[in-house]
């Protein structure tokens, strides 16, 4: 009967061992996934926050630029052609 007991005691303490081994590696595990998880959520707010930001200021930029080559022609200091030119060049951007 010692022998019984000695075994069953043994196998609870290699059960119980794996059991908390197991849990900590799975916690581990978690942790990194999360804090991966995290860092790409992070990349794509900015990549997002960079790709709709400048576009507003860009197109009001254009069109205070535009405003300016209109009133060089309107008061003849541009040419037709040379207004078309400059407009090309601002719209290319």
């Amino acid at each position: 009967m010692p022998g019984l007991m000695r075994g069953m005691a043994r196998t609870a303490v290699v059960a119980g061992t794996a059991t908390a081994v197991s849990g900590r590696v799975a916690r581990r595990q978690s942790e990194r996934y999360a804090e991966r998880d995290a860092n790409i959520y992070a990349q794509q707010d900015q990549a997002y926050a960079a790709a709709t930001a400048p576009q507003g200021a860009d197109s009001a930029d254009k069109v205070e630029q535009l405003q300016q080559l209109a009133d060089l022609k309107k008061q003849g200091i541009l040419t037709e052609a040379e207004f078309n030119i400059e407009k090309a060049k601002i719209l290319a951007q």
